[in-house]
């Protein structure tokens, strides 16, 4: 695969361009040392203008957030017809709506805390506090809010007091318009990573999220030293089956493709709740899906090189 050569796209213009710039670079270098000729490309105006010029043999998608998940840099892809390591446009469409794919997965079984969406027009239309108490009459408290589109839990809070509310509704506002307020849900918190390969999709060894401040947001995830990880997770071996199972389950009923990543909550009664689920992975010093791969004992390098191939064979 050495005469094989790749672009990384990573950046944008999203809330989480440095991290994706992060996981780029790392990304890029495990590629490089599997043998491949990799490029690092920006998602910038020159993108399009690069595919014509200089096509890779395959692009593989490192971007966080925005139109790196919500499908359109898919889309374009898909356009240009240039193959790609990643989910296709309309199932990242679905995934990157976090209420979207909660419902699926409802539908087919799986177990999830049980939410509301309040978009911010309802706050203004309706008035902010008789919504917000009709929100904790119907799911109590604590309650998790997050944005319904998003990644890297940028805006994500948990409420634990009725008069926390209002505020967090406002910070939470911040980084969209629509707001997704789930029942908290106490347990042990997880991440799947799920690679597909030759006989279908598998799951790495769950990781353990341990946070010093007790919630997983975004200074916890990318300050080190802030979060303890355990890979694999400090489970019973049943319900470290049972995160798997979910996490390919949920890969398998989105229709995602080559690798993703599902957030869950083991409760205290063994219940594996399903939180969210990530088309593009982080893949930086602090990120899951590397861990993840250690603890497998294999090499991310290889890993991606595998989904190359993948790519460049659709």
């Amino acid at each position: 695969m050495s005469d094989r050569w790749v672009a990384v796209l990573s950046g944008g213009l999203s809330h989480e361009r440095e991290v994706s710039l992060r996981s780029g670079r790392r990304l890029s270098a495990a590629l490089r040392s599997a043998g491949l000729v990799v490029e690092e490309w920006d998602a910038d105006t020159q993108l399009v203008h690069r595919l014509h010029e200089h096509r890779p043999d395959a692009v593989v998608v490192a971007l966080h957030g925005g139109e790196g998940e919500n499908g359109s840099v898919q889309t374009i892809l898909e356009m240009l017809g240039v193959p790609f390591v990643g989910t296709d446009s309309r199932a990242c469409r679905r995934a990157w709506d976090k209420p979207t794919a909660k419902a699926e997965l409802a539908r087919a079984g799986l177990t999830t805390p049980e939410w509301a969406v309040l978009p911010h027009a309802t706050f203004r239309e309706l008035g902010a506090q008789p919504v917000l108490d009709a929100l904790v009459e119907r799911l109590g408290l604590p309650l998790m809010l997050k944005p319904d589109q998003g990644g890297s839990a940028l805006g994500a809070q948990v409420v634990r007091e009725a008069a926390e509310l209002p505020a967090a509704m406002v910070g939470c506002l911040a980084y969209g318009d629509t707001v997704l307020a789930e029942r908290y849900v106490e347990g042990v918190e997880v991440a799947v990573a799920v690679v597909d390969g030759p006989d279908g999709p598998y799951a790495l060894p769950p990781v353990e999220i341990v946070p010093e401040s007790g919630v997983y947001d975004y200074t916890a995830r990318y300050t080190a030293g802030l979060t303890d990880f355990h890979a694999p997770a400090r489970l019973a071996d049943k319900a470290a089956h049972a995160v798997g199972e979910l996490a390919v389950a949920a890969h398998r009923l989105l229709g995602l493709r080559d690798v993703s990543r599902t957030d869950a909550v083991v409760a205290a009664d063994g219940t594996v709740h399903f939180l969210e689920v990530n088309v593009s992975p982080g893949l930086t010093e602090t990120s899951l899906l590397p861990m993840a791969v250690e603890a497998a004992g294999a090499s991310l390098g290889e890993i991606y090189a595998g989904l190359v191939e993948r790519a460049v064979s659709r």
